[in-house]
């Protein structure tokens, strides 16, 4: 593999996420006590880079919700049910990027856009690192980004909760978006 470049002036083109290389993931308190992490095993998306204008990007991905992973099979049938993400009726959740700020950094930005949850869509914006490109052995251009957004479950109807004894409550509203993006360019 190639030394990876920090700089952006390579990445105008369009870029595939690869899936085997790459976690879209979630970090929600549990039990008042702890941080229980999950992701999903199938998702798919597109970025359209701008190395010139990396403002003028965007991106667009979709993630299968019946993929949804914690490690337990029980919690995850919980989280595919009704109380939860209803896979049998939202069988996706998109996300749709409309404009790019900076961030800060030369090599952060806000990726800002609609994420639809639950049959619901909201705006949201997402605080991306970019972690360089490198040539792959297989020949590949790849690019790195990382990222965090939190949102609240309950403005895509996810309301499930249940009290716990000591005070309160199983699950927090507050949900942690991560993502580790690996891309490769394809044109």
């Amino acid at each position: 593999m190639t030394s990876p470049t920090n700089t952006s002036d390579d990445l105008t083109g369009t870029w595939t996420i690869d899936p085997v290389h790459s976690r879209l993931g979630f970090a929600v308190r549990h039990a008042v006590v702890t941080t229980v992490r999950g992701g999903f095993d199938s998702f798919e998306g597109t970025l359209n880079l701008n190395g010139a204008e990396p403002l003028a990007s965007s991106a667009t991905v979709t993630i299968s919700t019946t993929s949804i992973n914690t490690g337990n099979a029980d919690r995850d049938g919980h989280l595919r049910s009704g109380d939860f993400l209803d896979v049998a009726q939202y069988p996706s959740i998109t996300f749709v990027s409309s404009t790019a700020k900076s961030g800060g950094s030369d090599s952060s930005f806000i990726l800002s856009g609609d994420i639809t949850i639950h049959g619901v869509t909201k705006p949201i914006d997402i605080e991306i690192e970019f972690g360089g490109s490198a040539k792959d052995p297989f020949g590949n251009t790849r690019a790195g980004f990382e990222g965090s957004t939190t949102i609240n479950r309950k403005d895509f109807g996810i309301t499930f909760n249940a009290p716990l004894e000591t005070g309160g409550l199983l699950l927090s509203d507050k949900v942690k978006i991560e993502l580790d993006i690996s891309a490769i360019k394809s044109a």
